[in-house]
Parts: C-alpha cells; sequence; structure tokens
C-alpha cells in the first residue's frame, strides 16, 4: 500500500483513467462510504458541536463534517475513493448539505476520487438537473454555467431506460471525453434485490438485462485503461451473479457494496473482477471504517479508521491474489 506522493503523473482527463490511476497509486480497490450517523460520531466531536450550537441540525452538520475530515485524513493515500451516501446529509437539510459540499471539496483536495451515491433519475428534463447537481452545468440567469456537488461519479437508477441515462452521459463532446462516469444499479446487495432483479425474461434475468444495457451505455466511453465510464453496482453478497454479471459488463467498473457489515466475505466482493487486466471493481465498506473507534480506540478515531482500512486491504488483497 503507498502513500501519495508529490510529484505524481498529471491527472487523467478520462473518469475511468483517473479512478485506475487512483487504483494503481493507492494500490487499493478499496472504496470508504462516507454515510455519517450521529451514532458513529465520537464523543469528543459530539460535545463540541452540542456546545456550540444546541441539539439542532447545525450541531449534527458540523459534527458530521468534522468526522469526515478525520476519516479523509486518515484514508488518503490508501484508497482510490469515497462515496458519500446524499441521504445521510439531505436529512439535515441545507446544513446537511453544505457539509456533503465541503466533504466532496476536501476529499478532491486530499487526491481521492468521489463518487456521489444518490441513486438519482427521472424523466429526461429532470434526470438534467440531477446530473447537473452533481456534475455542474446548471444554468444561471445570464447564461453562465453554474458548478455542481464536483463528483467524479454519480450512482443513477437505469429502469426507466436510456432517455432517462443520456442527461448523465452529456453530449458527444462530453462521451468522448469521459471526464464524469455514472454506475447504474444492476444487482444490489440487499436481501429482497431477488424480488425484481432476478425475474426470468426471454434473454435472463431482469439484472442480465440492465447488464446488457450498461454495456451499450458504455460503448464508445472507454478509457485509455480499458475501462467505461459507465459502471455497475454489482453486491458482494452475490458472487455468482457477479461472475455471470461480468461476463456481460467485461469493460465496466463494478461498485461492491454489501462487504463485512453486510455479510460478503472479500472473496465474495472480488468474485466480478475482470479476469486479465485492471481488476476493474471497487469494494465499498463504511461502518467498518467509521465505526472502528467503537471497537478499537475511542481517543484515536482517526488511527481506528486507518487501520481498520489497512486490514481492509489486506483482506482484499489476499482475495484477489488467490483468484
Amino acid at each position: 500500500m503507498s502513500d501519495r506522493t508529490a510529484g505524481t503523473p498529471a491527472r487523467p482527463r478520462h473518469a475511468a483513467d483517473r479512478l485506475e490511476a487512483a487504483v494503481a497509486a493507492t494500490e487499493s480497490v478499496a472504496c470508504v462510504g462516507l454515510d455519517p450517523r450521529p451514532e458513529l460520531i465520537p464523543p469528543a466531536l459530539r460535545r463540541a458541536a452540542l456546545d456550540r450550537h444546541g441539539d439542532g441540525a447545525e450541531a449534527v452538520a458540523e459534527a458530521f463534517l468534522a468526522f469526515n475530515l478525520g476519516i479523509l485524513d486518515a484514508v488518503a493515500g490508501r484508497c482510490p475513493v469515497v462515496k458519500p451516501q446524499v441521504a445521510c446529509y439531505e436529512a439535515y437539510g441545507a446544513a446537511g448539505w453544505r457539509t456533503l459540499e465541503a466533504t466532496v471539496a476536501a476529499a478532491g483536495a486530499r487526491g481521492l476520487q468521489v463518487i456521489v451515491d444518490g441513486k438519482r433519475n427521472d424523466i429526461g428534463s429532470t434526470a438534467t438537473h440531477y446530473a447537473q447537481a452533481a456534475f455542474g452545468g446548471a444554468p444561471g440567469l445570464d447564461g453562465a454555467r453554474l458548478p455542481g456537488l464536483g463528483g467524479d461519479w454519480l450512482t443513477v437508477n437505469g429502469y426507466l431506460g436510456g432517455d432517462a441515462i443520456d442527461p448523465f452521459l452529456g453530449d458527444a463532446a462530453d462521451a468522448a471525453a469521459g471526464g464524469h462516469g455514472i454506475f447504474v444499479l444492476v444487482r444490489t446487495s440487499n436481501p429482497s434485490a431477488a424480488d425484481l432483479q432476478d425475474r426470468v425474461t426471454d434473454t435472463g434475468t431482469v439484472a442480465d438485462a440492465m447488464a446488457e444495457l450498461v454495456t451499450t451505455w458504455g460503448r464508445g466511453r472507454v478509457g485509455s485503461c480499458g475501462l467505461s465510464a459507465v459502471g455497475a453496482v454489482v453486491g458482494a453478497t452475490w458472487p455468482d451473479q457477479a461472475r455471470e454479471l461480468r461476463g456481460r459488463m467485461p469493460d465496466a467498473w463494478f461498485l461492491v457494496p454489501g462487504y463485512g457489515a453486510q455479510g460478503g466475505s472479500a472473496a465474495d466482493a472480488v468474485a466480478g473482477a475482470r479476469p486479465s487486466g485492471p481488476a476493474g471493481l471497487l469494494v465499498n465498506s463504511s461502518r467498518q471504517i467509521l465505526a472502528a473507534w467503537q471497537h478499537d480506540d475511542e481517543a484515536d478515531w482517526v488511527g481506528s479508521a486507518r487501520r481498520a482500512l489497512d486490514a481492509m486491504n489486506a483482506d482484499l488483497g489476499t482475495a484477489l491474489a488467490g483468484r
């Protein structure tokens, strides 16, 4: 595992290439989920925020930001990417959104790629606004194009079909440049995913059909690393399906939830790795990193998070080497 050093190569323009460069630099396929909740905040941070604001949204938002900044310091250089779950911030209104904005900016400043986990979509005109919120480009009143959150990737729901995906992919110039990417829900990690995703159609399951759409949407959006700016969410809790889905999406990045607290092992989590070239996957962990201080050292919660990530990296590295 390598810490970031000065003099690193210029940042690639294509989102898939940036991600692969970050994986190579950190020697890690871990993604740290930034999903703060009040019960995960160390007591010292909680007391400080309560003393300043009383018990309200501003106190929660301040504590979340202080916690996130410490976690970012712990993981920078040890993993390629972080994934803030938008709902954790939206629950606290404007104060929470400000914390989300500050968190995304702080992650980028530390050299981390950012997946904005919003699972967005709607009809095309509304999808355009969701894309603008994540990546920028909303129109001002006098022709300006306004910045968005500044994420590198966004999770989206593809079940509205192609016309609702197009706004997230941008115009032809954006597609060729691949400046940002999306992860489309294909096989999620929750227990009842089978209710819909395993239903059989004439050509396979619903998840299979979505996987083939991901491949279609990704054509023409492949970076020099051989991976596309259209990726797929494929849960660690379904390793057999992950292997099969990799055959349908050979060039897609897999975002893999479900490792650790949700029951997926390291071997399960890397089941969908590509058979050659870059592994093409990112394994997410949230609670295992954020709550590490509860089982380790409350006073050194930053160090606890760092040690938990180091253990995760070792676990995933062993699983990848043993494939």
